[in-house]
């Protein structure tokens, strides 16, 4: 979806807001559904925790309004996608990692359901990938909860990949996965994985680049552009030789799409900052 068309969604998310309280038809629910997703990637951007939770659940009276299963599944994966981006947000604050993982778990729960509805929906695992990857990290302690969430991000990447190697989302929570290397690999093993993870980076931004305009139906993902962005910024910054120069190239195009990222725009560009500075 291009900018213009992020505005002009946003726009009509404003007009139609009145209709949330009292969608009686299918045709009023997606109405109200399109209205909320807007706000709920507006409140993601911003890192407004609260108006995430708020906007979840204000999209659950929606799926009792229609019978047809990909507008529940839409509307049952943005449900996922606030508390999964409340979660991530959650970690830029003091951490409470039982709020945290409570998220993250409720999240897989929406992403499970939508993937109930629709089976074929690829965009519903990328969401339980990443969520699986959250919890791995805040149990990373527990040696037997580790070993029981990574055979499960393996397989569902694995799978995801075979069925939609060219989904730009898929390939932004791919490079996690590469990026952070199990212990005792030596330098060079782990600068080989940073630049894999690159690499995979570089790919969906490409591929996300090529496809402006593609998603007509605002309920369906096309967001990724930004945060393959702000991925770039962030692993050029922390790889093992950090490229400060193409940190702040890439953070910077990250908010000219996004100029209110509270994320990019106070915490990473802050960091950037202070390394230019060192």
């Amino acid at each position: 979806m291009t900018r213009q068309a992020r505005t002009l969604v946003l726009a009509i998310a404003v007009l139609l807001s009145p209709l949330v309280a009292t969608a009686q038809s299918p045709v009023e629910a997606r109405n109200a559904a399109t209205s909320i997703v807007a706000r709920v990637q507006r409140a993601d951007y911003e890192g407004d925790r609260a108006a995430l939770q708020r906007l979840h659940d204000e999209l659950t009276p929606l799926r009792s309004v229609t019978n047809d299963p990909r507008l529940v599944s839409r509307v049952r994966y943005w449900q996922g996608f606030a508390l999964w981006r409340k979660a991530i947000n959650g970690f830029n604050e003091p951490p409470d990692p039982k709020a945290l993982e409570a998220d993250l778990q409720e999240a897989i729960r929406e992403f499970e359901e939508a993937l109930r509805q629709d089976p074929g929906f690829v965009d519903a695992k990328v969401g339980t990938i990443s969520c699986l990857g959250y919890l791995t990290f805040l149990h990373r302690n527990e040696p037997e909860r580790v070993q029981e969430l990574v055979p499960r991000v393996v397989q569902m990447l694995e799978d995801s990949l075979a069925a939609a190697p060219e989904n730009p989302r898929l390939l932004w929570v791919q490079g996690p996965t590469l990026w952070y290397a199990r212990p005792g690999l030596s330098k060079s093993e782990v600068i080989e994985r940073q630049a894999l993870a690159l690499g995979v980076y570089e790919k969906g931004l490409g591929l996300i680049r090529r496809q402006p305009g593609t998603v007509k139906d605002p309920l369906e993902p096309s967001w990724g552009e930004p945060e393959l962005l702000m991925n770039l910024a962030w692993s050029n910054l922390n790889r093992a030789t950090p490229d400060v120069a193409a940190a702040e190239k890439y953070a910077t195009q990250a908010l000219t799409l996004v100029p209110y990222w509270h994320y990019v725009r106070d915490i990473l560009m802050a960091q950037i900052r202070s390394a230019k500075e060192k």
